[in-house]
């Protein structure tokens, strides 16, 4: 799901999952390592978490970025959003959503 059209059932498939879906809140607004999203849902594992960022990966949904050896983690809202819209498109196409790009990322 790494092209810039979404696939709406990859994308689906990535968000279907709790664990996924509260990684995505933790991860929304800020750059987290595996360590610390460990430490926040409590009762995940770290190869649990590991396992659900590389799908969430997979799918776009998160960035990443590196730093010696830790690798942090943020829900990267443009893929976001861009994959809400093509779902709207396909499945309510009477409600269509609109995508505004920033000034700065044109």
């Amino acid at each position: 799901m790494t092209s810039l059209s979404p696939d709406p059932v990859e994308f689906a498939k990535a968000i279907a999952d709790d664990t996924r879906q509260q990684i995505m809140r933790l991860c929304c607004c800020q750059w987290m390592n595996v360590t610390e999203i460990v430490t926040a849902l409590q009762q995940v594992s770290q190869p649990t978490v590991s396992h659900h960022l590389g799908i969430l990966r997979a799918a776009g949904l998160v960035k990443v970025r590196r730093e010696g050896k830790q690798v942090y983690y943020t829900l990267n809202q443009d893929r976001l959003a861009s994959a809400c819209c093509v779902l709207t498109d396909n499945f309510a196409p009477e409600h269509r959503l609109v995508m505004v790009i920033p000034e700065t990322q044109r």
